[in-house]
């Protein structure tokens, strides 16, 4: 369902799946982990990503830790990571 202002269209209202795009062309859903590892579709990237949990945890945790401090992730914030990704409240919160 595309929502629309003044006749003009403003973007998906839904998200869904797609076999093919607007011009009908089949959608590429591979891909390739910089390890090799190949997947097909949403269901075969989560398999992937739950392969190595704590490596997702941990570079999840980077990505925000980048956005809430206004700067890349450096060799020295690699401590302050790892408190966070092992501390007792992450931990409660990740098993649930």
């Amino acid at each position: 369902m595309l929502a629309t202002t003044q006749g003009r269209v403003i973007g998906m209202l839904v998200a869904r799946w797609r076999a093919r795009s607007e011009s009908n062309m089949p959608i590429d859903a591979t891909g390739v982990m910089p390890d090799g590892r190949q997947f097909e579709g949403p269901a075969g990237l989560r398999t992937v990503l739950l392969q190595a949990p704590d490596q997702f945890v941990t570079t999840v945790t980077e990505k925000l830790l980048t956005y809430a401090l206004g700067r890349g992730v450096d060799y020295f914030d690699a401590p302050t990571i790892r408190d966070i990704v092992h501390s007792t409240p992450f931990q409660m919160r990740k098993s649930q």
